[in-house]
């Protein structure tokens, strides 16, 4: 009977907390997100579906759905939630999209993208950061996000042209190389500027006839895009 009643007892706190998380990811949803002007219905339901929480790390867990960045280690940060969703938005994905991110980090993004429908390819520079963000998207079951380690910059030709583009990094201008992966009537999320100083985030789009069209968004601050050395 103790153990039985033991067991109870832990069921009913985690049910507590699974209900304070949702609670918290409700109002996130509600009161940064919709609030400030973010329509897209499928980007709504991902954002409430994601458990940001298992994506932070454990000493900021109690932060996870606060409305500002937090860090991840390695230099890293997870973005802002807002951030995330108006990047997302931006790109007007249709479910099957095939997506490249740019910055994998923690994983959160690319969970968001592939709840919208997406099949992701993520390329994260950090070796450290690649393997955890891989195995923590494999082990919440995000199985149309592939991720690899290697110079994003670059892009990841061998699954090009991309539907759509999202660089989850400041970079000082916008990659050549990403600029021809991405496919005509695609779209790219980019924040362009000075590494720890002055971004925009820019809307890219390719017609289709090939031409490029640039559109500041609003006013950015991300970790600077890095670059493996040359050889």
């Amino acid at each position: 009977m103790l153990a039985l009643s033991v067991a109870a007892a832990v069921l009913a706190v985690t049910s507590v907390e699974a209900a304070d998380v949702c609670a918290s990811r409700d109002r996130m949803v509600r009161e940064q997100i919709e609030s400030r002007g973010i329509t897209n219905a499928a980007v709504l339901a991902a954002m409430y579906r994601v458990p940001r929480h298992e994506f932070v790390p454990e000493r900021w867990i109690d932060a996870a759905y606060e409305d500002h960045p937090l860090p991840i280690g390695h230099g890293q940060t997870i973005s802002q939630p807002y951030i995330v969703a108006l990047m997302t938005e931006l790109l007007q994905l249709s479910r099957g999209a095939k997506v490249l991110e740019v910055g994998t980090g923690s994983g959160y993004q690319a969970a968001i993208l592939a709840e919208v429908g997406a099949e992701v390819y993520s390329i994260e520079i950090l070796e450290p950061l690649a393997k955890e963000s891989a195995d923590r998207l494999r082990r919440l079951g995000y199985n149309k996000v592939h991720v690899k380690q290697g110079d994003g910059y670059l892009g990841w030709p061998e699954h090009a042209p991309f539907d759509a583009i999202i660089v989850t990094a400041g970079a000082d201008n916008i990659p050549p190389p990403l600029v021809k992966q991405l496919k005509p009537g695609g779209r790219m999320v980019i924040p362009v500027g000075e590494a720890h100083g002055e971004q925009m985030l820019m809307l890219v789009e390719k017609g289709l006839d090939g031409k490029v069209t640039t559109h500041n968004v609003a006013p950015v601050l991300f970790v600077p895009l890095t670059r493996e050395p040359a050889s």
